[in-house]
């Protein structure tokens, strides 16, 4: 490949690699203004994000097989419109509802996006390079992180929440300038395929029944949905080993041990780690009192350090093996997790400040070497699906993540607003939490390890 094509590609995948993850941690600072302005009470509230993951995840592996089909390029370029649309749509929303049904149309945007940036990335840069180029990409992201609280709190004191989406949408309009004038070519290796449209449905259908019960327990219609959704997972699996075009190949889960492992390891990392920017910023605002802005500059200091030594631990999974790299980054995760276990009203921001920073460092050296051990796992004809699968893993992880803390709020606080006689309640919701995060992630560092050698000699 060129390289005018080789910085297009990166250029384009970068900067829709930062849209969405800005979004994400900009609307959890606001989620207290928006919760204010709509009475919305936590469980509610928290749908604001979730709405946008279970969207996300349901998409996200169609959209990665299409892309294989029909060109990586295109659906990115109209994924990155989906979600700019979306966008805009939120940003007028009247009503509680308005505003989470268009955060769920984003959330198909999204999985446009993520199901393609890095395939393109995968295909265009060969594998001496993919380990620094996908660090890159990960610190795009990492980036959007640290970004977000400190615009979203500045934008939501100043100019209201609303905001927010207007200026992702105006972020919106560039990348698809970019990917319309500077991104050439398309990449279709699978174009000879048709498409699993019974395999999609059968997919999505159980993907929303296990989600969507994961966000209802413990109500007992939670309980009920999740016995269908794992019904119609295991029926997935079973009618893709049989399907002439599957839409997810099975077998690179059940032969390819690197593909296997790597793809558990990033869902046991996310579904540990995802709710944590929720968490914090609602016990910043709530129980330290916080404006939006200053709790968006006590929670910078994670995502900074993420942005910063994401290309580094690329770079060196380029040299190291992944899993040794990956599983370090667990490990620190590990110990971020546990330290946030023992948060109470009198924790100092020094404390608050200095665990994020060991969770930054645990996500920067576990992201990228993960990513690079995937993409490079598999042939250029399963790109995309491979991509999709792996980013699949994180919105599912993001979701589990989620429907913890949403437990945890409605075991400890209840569905209400989360006032000061609460925060006792609220406290004890967290510390639970972030234990449980604590062991799941101490999990992972085994499920890491245990992928093999990416490369063999």
């Amino acid at each position: 490949m060129d390289d005018s094509l080789k910085r297009s590609a990166l250029l384009a995948a970068t900067l829709g690699s930062f849209l969405t993850p800005f979004m994400g941690s900009a609307i959890n600072i606001a989620l207290p203004s928006i919760g204010k302005e709509f009475a919305m009470d936590a469980i509610l509230l928290s749908w604001v994000a979730t709405a946008y993951l279970l969207a996300a995840a349901v998409f996200l592996v169609p959209f990665g097989k299409i892309a294989d089909i029909h060109g990586r390029k295109r659906v990115f370029g109209y994924g990155v419109l989906v979600y700019s649309i979306a966008s805009l749509l939120c940003a007028f929303a009247p009503a509680p509802a308005v505003l989470i049904i268009f955060r769920a149309l984003q959330g198909v945007g999204g999985a446009m996006i993520f199901g393609t940036g890095v395939a393109i990335l995968t295909q265009v840069f060969p594998p001496g390079e993919r380990g620094r180029v996908l660090g890159i990409n990960v610190a795009a992201v990492y980036v959007g992180l640290s970004v977000g609280p400190f615009v979203g709190g500045l934008l939501t004191q100043y100019l209201g929440w609303r905001s927010i989406f207007h200026v992702n949408t105006a972020l919106g309009v560039v990348v698809v300038a970019v990917v319309a004038w500077k991104l050439r070519g398309d990449w279709a290796e699978a174009r000879d395929e048709r498409f699993d449209l019974v395999g999609a449905a059968i997919y999505s259908l159980a993907l929303v029944a296990t989600m969507y019960g994961l966000s209802l327990l413990p109500s007992p219609s939670g309980a009920a949905l999740l016995v269908p959704g794992a019904l119609g997972l295991v029926a997935f699996a079973r009618w893709e080993l049989a399907a002439p075009n599957p839409l997810l190949n099975m077998n690179l889960f059940r032969s390819n041990r690197v593909f296997a492992f790597s793809n558990l390891a990033a869902l046991i990392n996310y579904s540990a780690t995802a709710a944590v920017g929720f968490l914090l910023s609602l016990y910043l605002q709530y129980v330290k009192g916080l404006s939006p802005q200053n709790a968006g500059l006590v929670l910078i200091s994670q995502p900074v350090i993420q942005a910063i030594f994401s290309p580094l631990a690329g770079r060196l999974s380029d040299r190291v093996e992944s899993r040794v790299v990956a599983s370090a980054g667990m490990g620190l995760t590990t110990l971020g997790l546990a330290l946030l276990a023992w948060l109470s009203q009198a924790t100092s921001f020094a404390f608050i400040m200095a665990t994020l920073v060991i969770l930054g460092l645990g996500f920067a050296f576990f992201s990228s070497p993960n990513t690079n051990a995937v993409m490079s796992a598999v042939e250029k004809r399963f790109y995309g699906v491979a991509s999709a699968t792996v980013a699949t893993m994180r919105l599912l992880g993001q979701m589990f993540s989620m429907a913890v803390a949403m437990l945890l709020l409605a075991l400890f606080v209840g569905k209400v607003q989360i006032t000061p006689e609460r925060h006792a309640a609220f406290l004890a919701s967290l510390r639970v939490a972030f234990s449980v995060f604590a062991a799941l992630c101490f999990v992972g560092i085994f499920a890491s390890l245990a992928r093999g050698r990416m490369h063999e000699e």
